[in-house]
């Protein structure tokens, strides 16, 4: 750029470009009231700080104390419907005659020992007292079934157990 005396003008700058953060912040001018406004603020969460934290400790100890008159108040009900039940008289009979087989005058009871029914299972077969070793291959059945859910495009209702030979 020339001048109209003919000397050239080169434009110069003296301090590099700023970017909007720097810029920004160069712009703020705290007063008086701001910086004592903001001592406030500081002095305040120093002076509440550690309140606040104990407050926070109590306000759980609190709860796990309710929490703990609670249960103790389910408890102390349960105990109130046992002293109920053992008020009544036919309650009282009832476990005398079950625990300890208490009967009344003239009464007959009888004990059955050695049950036939109790000794066999619900199918009808007799419970053994010796140990039976079983005549399965774990195994095999358990790399079956491994086999059979990683290869089959079949939905579960589809599939059937391996055949296992002395299962019975």
């Amino acid at each position: 750029m020339a001048t109209r005396d003919g000397t050239r003008r080169v434009p110069v700058t003296l301090d590099r470009e700023e970017s909007a953060p720097e810029h920004w912040l160069r712009t703020i001018r705290f007063s008086g009231f701001t910086v004592l406004m903001l001592m406030l603020v500081i002095l305040a969460v120093i002076v509440l700080a550690p309140n606040l934290r104990i407050f926070i400790e109590q306000r759980q100890q609190i709860a796990q104390l309710q929490q703990q008159v609670a249960d103790a108040q389910g408890s102390v009900d349960e105990l109130t419907k046992d002293v109920a039940r053992w008020s009544d008289p036919a309650y009282i009979e009832s476990q005398a005659r079950e625990r300890l087989f208490y009967v009344f005058p003239g009464d007959v009871s009888y004990l059955v020992v050695g049950d036939a029914a109790a000794s066999a299972t619900p199918d009808g077969q007799p419970i053994s007292d010796q140990i039976q070793a079983t005549r399965v291959d774990w195994l095999k059945t358990l790399l079956s079934s491994v086999y059979t859910a990683g290869l089959t495009d079949a939905p579960p209702a589809d599939l059937v157990g391996p055949d296992v030979q002395g299962a019975q």
